[in-house]
């Protein structure tokens, strides 16, 4: 240090260590921006939907087999005998799928695996209850309404499974990976967010330096400046502010990606599967006099959690659902899955797709009133008619809708933030090598002179 080479050398020697410490704040936050973003858009995020899919398609599964015994032989109710079994098929596998992505997902959980193998074992024991009603309804060739007393005992049992055991079983299963994706999300964007810190803390530490190797060499050598520290200062300026720049990006990226996408699909997804149950319940209560009390009431809880207006009773729940929604988009006077929706409104046509979901979801509801009063009437066949019509299909294919919109929106940002990561794997290397190497050709012939 009492020498001018040895306060060049020391200098150089820390502007290097200040290159690298740069290089590796750089290198880890990008990782955990890649990390987070790859969290939610490529492996826990499309898994834990695919859990919430499990969910509508076990749902689905048992609506078909009660919509195949609740019309029995007759015509003109509904798609047809064929068609109907042709979508339990189609749910059936989709099921399939999604346990084994659900397993995939719990693959480091001990207790979730544990679920997912009940899950699979329940599905086997609900198909096999289910064929057998099937076999014995058609041996019976009612025409209809509700099938024979041992029809119905055994479809007793397989719904009983599917609503107490199985479907608790894969809405918890979905909770617990949303947990994963939510955890991961904090962690990474936390990271992200304090790697930006370092970032420009490690960049101002390294460009302070090279000031300073670039001032001392200017005074001590009486030249104006040394063109290759200029250069090094230059390439680490960009460095640093490109990966705050690329950081911000990707904070704002997973945001929206969590906040706009994946937290509505899955909100949607859900209100989509408890749905299609309370679509299966109307059938369930035409199907089953005996427990028609028990499927009206479970139908009005379900449409509670799907959009909560208060109502002791469907009738005060009907019209609750009228007031509530004639003030939309005025007002959102309503909780529930939809009410967190209307409140959060941030995509482009996003107001409007849930405006026609409402007015749907309100068809659907005074559906289900005519079905109710028809029933209670005596006229079983038009409550059979009007629970077989297009009511539903026309409410669930603008909930679709609803959630592609939300889906292209996490999608895009994706890929939005895989365009900005790309490259990145390479950049800080390549710039940090160069700067060093800089460094070492700016002080080189300077230290030559004292040779």
């Amino acid at each position: 240090m009492r020498t001018v080479p040895g306060r060049i050398r020391l200098l150089a020697a820390l502007a290097v260590a200040a290159v690298l410490l740069l290089f590796a704040t750089v290198a880890l936050a990008i990782g955990h921006a890649k990390d987070g973003l790859n969290a939610i858009g490529h492996t826990a995020g499309p898994q834990v939907v695919a859990t919430a899919d499990l969910y509508f398609a076990l749902s689905d599964m048992d609506a078909q087999v009660a919509n195949l015994l609740l019309t029995g032989r007759s015509a003109g109710l509904g798609p047809g005998r064929q068609a109907t079994l042709d979508r339990y098929d189609e749910r059936r596998s989709q099921a399939d799928r999604a346990v084994l992505q659900a397993a995939d997902l719990a693959s480091g959980d001990a207790t979730e695996q544990v679920t997912v193998r009940a899950l699979l074992d329940g599905l086997g024991r609900y198909e096999q209850l289910a064929s057998r009603a099937l076999v014995l309804d058609e041996q019976s060739r009612h025409e209809a309404g509700p099938p024979p007393q041992a029809v119905l005992d055994v479809y007793r049992q397989a719904t009983d499974l599917m609503r107490l055991d199985l479907l608790p079983k894969a809405y918890n299963l979905t909770l617990d990976s949303g947990t994963i994706v939510r955890h991961a999300y904090l962690a990474e964007l936390s990271a992200v967010q304090m790697g930006r810190v370092w970032v420009g803390l490690a960049g101002a530490l390294a460009l302070a330096i090279l000031i300073v190797l670039q001032v001392f060499l200017s005074r001590g050598f009486r030249r104006t400046f040394n063109l290759p520290l200029l250069i090094a200062t230059l390439v680490t300026g960009a460095l640093t502010v490109a990966a705050v720049v690329v950081l911000q990006h990707e904070g704002g990226v997973l945001t929206d990606a969590k906040e706009n996408g994946f937290n509505s699909v899955l909100a949607l997804s859900r209100a989509r599967a408890i749905g299609n149950t309370m679509h299966g319940d109307e059938s369930r209560y035409l199907l089953d006099p005996q427990r028609a009390d028990t499927y009206e009431q479970v139908y009005l809880d379900k449409s509670q959690a799907v959009l909560y207006v208060p109502g002791g009773n469907l009738d005060k729940y009907y019209a609750a659902v009228d007031a509530g929604l004639a003030a939309y988009p005025g007002k959102a006077d309503f909780l529930g899955f939809y009410g967190s929706e209307a409140a959060h409104v941030t995509l482009p046509g996003q107001r409007e797709a849930i405006g026609k979901v409402l007015k749907l979801y309100q068809a659907f509801q005074q559906n289900d009133q005519r079905i109710r009063r028809s029933a209670e009437g005596g006229m079983r066949r038009n409550a059979i008619g009007d629970a077989m019509g297009p009511a539903f299909g026309a409410y669930d294919d603008a909930l679709v809708q609803l959630t592609a919109l939300h889906r292209e929106a996490f999608d895009s940002a994706v890929r939005d933030g895989d365009d900005a990561l790309g490259g990145w794997n390479v950049v800080p290397p390549v710039a940090a090598l160069a700067a060093i190497l800089l460094i070492l050709i700016g002080v080189r012939p300077r230290l030559a002179e004292y040779r």
